[in-house]
């Protein structure tokens, strides 16, 4: 029979085990932090109705999406989790309390072209808060704060959290006279960090017939200096000229002021008028998180505040705010430049047991007791040498082992390795079981991410 040479396509991330545990434990941390903040998790059907997928979808959506028939059934997989969550809080709106609050970490699929750090499939950790007609501005500060707090639980410290305002800018827009071309003004100024000034004013001018001196100006006011207490004195000379403008100074103002009452560090935020976000739904607040010391990784974490999220499945007014961590290319871009740590315990065991001698059932019994104490313990059964039982444990970097002889057995305690120190006792299991925990608080006292 002719060999299929195994192989995994392109765009398709497949990680060795050591690697994956890194990435369940940032998943972890992401599911405790969210939950601290009342956050209900979430899971959707990787395949939905094309019909509801592509509700509001058409455009680059359409040719990304992957889509097949099953019999009579035309049938796509999800290319977000903000989507499906719409459909769901439509379907389920009687059955839900709102504001409802959501967390989901999932993989999503996309046909784009695969290249470094980009994927077709991959995992997206979104958070959102959905509220029944109306939902207070607060949520739009407490958003950001849990951004700060997942980021420093992980381990981030160099990083900065930029928000502004739709309001603002399409406050600006019709001050400027630029109301009809909003859409087309907005999405090129959201490129303004990749492609630069000159560029955008020359879109601006060239393919949507923005006067140059409005380009100018507009590129003057977006560009704003004086950072958040210089840009909030800033919008104060626009204001009364726009009564959209003036509602979103005053969000950003509401915004900025209450960030800080949710713990956020005035050094890890900004308002940053530059920030758009090119979708067309967002109305209010936005965001987009960057590490200082590599802003050519570009957001992190971005989203915002958008006025009716369920609009294409159901007439009830369903605003909400959210953000999304792209999470497949974050661990990727943090492996690659090193941000791992690599000392934290990786192991599929804290301890593996070595019996010594032909009967087992001491070994299974002090096996049993370990994990009744919250010990992951591995129990070797395989008739192979003792170097490499020894050498099994040190290849998966299991921190500990247990000798189980007939001496040990017979005195009534165990043989306790540390394979790190290569100290060794005999104690009894009580004791081991101590010794074990406490050295496990020490290993993984670090953080999933070593910031520099």
């Amino acid at each position: 029979m002719e060999k299929v040479k195994p192989r995994t396509l392109s765009g398709f991330m497949e990680l060795l085990p050591a690697p994956q545990v890194q990435m369940e434990r940032i998943m972890q941390v992401l599911r405790e932090t969210y939950a601290l903040y009342g956050f209900y998790p979430l899971d959707t059907p990787l395949i939905e109705s094309s019909e509801v997928l592509l509700a509001k979808g058409g455009g680059e959506t359409e040719k990304q999406i992957y889509r097949f028939t099953k019999g009579d059934s035309d049938l796509s997989l999800r290319f977000d989790l903000t989507v499906p969550l719409a459909k769901y809080v439509a379907q389920h709106y009687g059955e839900l309390t709102f504001p409802f609050r959501r967390f989901q970490i999932g993989k999503v699929y996309r046909g784009e072209r695969a290249q470094r750090g980009r994927f077709r499939e991959f995992y997206q950790a979104d958070i959102d808060v959905i509220g029944d007609g109306k939902l207070d501005i607060i949520n739009e500060a407490e958003v950001p704060s849990i951004i700060y707090k997942t980021f420093t639980s992980l381990g981030l410290q160099r990083f900065k959290i930029r928000i502004n305002n739709r309001k603002v800018l399409n406050g600006f827009f019709a001050i400027l006279g630029l109301t009809e071309k909003a859409g087309d003004v907005m999405r090129t100024i959201d490129k303004l960090e990749k492609i630069g000034a000159e560029k955008v004013k020359t879109i601006l001018v060239e393919d949507f017939g923005v006067e140059a001196a409005t380009a100018d100006e507009l590129l003057k006011f977006i560009e704003t200096p004086g950072g958040t207490e210089g840009i909030l004195a800033a919008l104060e000379s626009y204001k009364g000229k726009n009564e959209v403008f003036d509602l979103g100074a005053e969000e950003l103002k509401t915004v900025a002021t209450y960030m800080q009452a949710f713990g956020v560090p005035a050094d890890h935020f900004e308002i940053d008028l530059t920030i758009a976000r090119g979708l067309d739904y967002y109305t209010g607040t936005v965001y987009e998180t960057a590490m200082l010391d590599h802003p050519e990784i570009g957001s992190i974490c971005s989203g915002g505040r958008y006025d009716n999220l369920a609009e294409y499945y159901t007439d009830k007014q369903l605003p909400g705010v959210g953000i999304s961590i792209g999470l497949t290319r974050l661990f990727y871009v943090l492996g690659e430049q090193g941000y791992l740590n690599d000392q934290m315990n990786k192991a599929p065991a804290d301890v593996l047991i070595l019996p010594m001698t032909d009967d087992m059932g001491a070994a299974i019994k002090t096996a049993t007791a370990l994990r009744e104490s919250g010990i992951r313990t591995q129990l070797y059964s395989e008739q192979k040498k003792f170097k490499h039982k020894i050498g099994y444990a040190d290849k998966l970097g299991i921190p500990f082992v247990i000798f189980l002889g007939e001496d040990e057995i017979n005195a009534g305690v165990v043989a306790v390795k540390d394979m790190e120190s290569g100290e060794q006792v005999k104690i009894s299991l009580d004791e081991a079981a101590k010794l074990i925990h406490d050295g496990l608080a020490k290993k993984n006292a670090g953080k999933v991410i070593c910031d520099k």
